[in-house]
């Protein structure tokens, strides 16, 4: 098969997914049956990837991301499931940016880690709308800074200081306790730059976090990461970036999802994908995430991938079975046993189990 090369922005995401998945094999993972948790409150420490790039007519004068690979919603989208409030604008209060944060907070996870593509994008337009949104759920907002063109250190710390000017008064703008009050800066592609010591700069406010276990590229963070789902199910050896971080009060937050697929929003690719197993998969990468490499302790924070990317088919936010148009869309239907209308928030209940074992290993390691 052969890949689309005219793909904007996530482009590069896949790019980087598809060359760090060629040296690794693709997990066969079993089922899993086990039962759902009730959610158990919300947890600062667990952090999830969240997308508010989705534009539609009605709100934004026109469909966005949602066409991407040539399709023509709202029947046919850029994605091999299809969620539960159909192609919906990231823009709709109180729609589907409300209905979200209700979701996240099911979830269990307290921030929401927020993708923005530089000063003056759609995403950054998009920030107020999902500040406020979180702030009336009671969640925190931290930030992605995705590979926009021109991004080095030095543009990042003056995107640093411009977020902390602009949404920095926010009751939802991200405040680690534990951390000084600073606030999560995710690097996505870190890699892209070789010189990161101008971060230095920005210290005192922010926690920046590199993309990359390659100890010889993380000196100048804050703190780490992985993104990749793919990578995760594959269980590569993290004992060294784990300890490094502890050496260095640095923030260590491995990275977990339920599965990739991404065949409709790039046709003809070779990225592997990583099928779901009805929830085992997702449950297999919480277990390692939370004990790989960590010294028989449990990460700083975990990072989940996905809330809603669903070019990519890593979200857990709720979809749906019954969909319109032509295409053949999974679902998640049997994921945890669950079937019809229950098994929709299978993944946000599921998380909520783990996200409640997580902090209950943190309170343990404690006393």
């Amino acid at each position: 098969m052969t890949r689309l090369t005219a793909l904007p922005r996530s482009l590069s995401r896949r790019t980087f997914l598809a060359a760090s998945a060629a040296t690794t094999a693709v997990v066969a993972a079993g089922t899993g049956t086990a039962a759902a948790a009730k959610p158990r409150g919300i947890s600062s420490r667990a952090h999830i990837f969240y997308y508010p790039w989705y534009g539609s007519p009605k709100v934004n004068g026109a469909w966005r991301h949602w066409p991407q690979g040539e399709l023509t919603p709202p029947d046919d989208i850029s994605s091999n499931y299809y969620p539960v409030l159909g192609p919906y604008d990231s823009g709709d209060r109180p729609g589907a940016a409300d209905r979200h944060m209700r979701w996240l907070r099911q979830a269990g996870t307290g921030v929401l880690v927020s993708s923005w593509w530089g000063q003056g994008s759609y995403e950054d337009r998009m920030a107020p709308v999902v500040l406020d949104a979180a702030a009336a759920a009671g969640l925190q907002v931290a930030w992605h800074i995705e590979p926009y063109a021109g991004r080095d250190a030095t543009t990042v710390v003056a995107d640093i200081r411009y977020l902390t000017e602009h949404y920095g008064h926010h009751p939802a703008f991200h405040r680690d306790a534990e951390h000084g009050g600073r606030c999560a800066y995710y690097i996505f592609n870190s890699l892209k730059t070789v010189d990161w010591s101008p971060l230095h700069q920005v210290d005192d406010r922010a926690i920046v976090m590199a993309q990359t276990w390659d100890l010889s590229r993380i000196g100048d963070f804050g703190g780490v990461y992985t993104y990749d789902a793919i990578a995760t199910a594959n269980k590569p050896d993290w004992t060294e970036v784990a300890a490094f971080c502890a050496e260095r009060g640095m923030v260590w937050a491995p990275s977990l999802g339920p599965g990739y697929i991404d065949d409709r929003a790039v046709p003809g690719n070779t990225t592997p994908t990583l099928d779901r197993a009805q929830g085992r998969t997702y449950d297999l990468e919480w277990e390692y995430a939370l004990s790989a490499g960590n010294a028989g302790g449990v990460p700083d924070w975990v990072s989940i991938t996905s809330f809603n990317e669903w070019h990519e088919g890593t979200q857990i936010e709720p979809a749906t079975a019954d969909t319109p148009g032509n295409l053949d869309y999974l679902s998640y239907e049997g994921a945890y046993g669950r079937t019809g209308r229950g098994a929709q928030t299978a993944y946000l209940d599921r998380t909520a189990h783990w996200v409640a074992r997580f902090e209950a290993a943190h309170a343990r390691r404690r006393y």
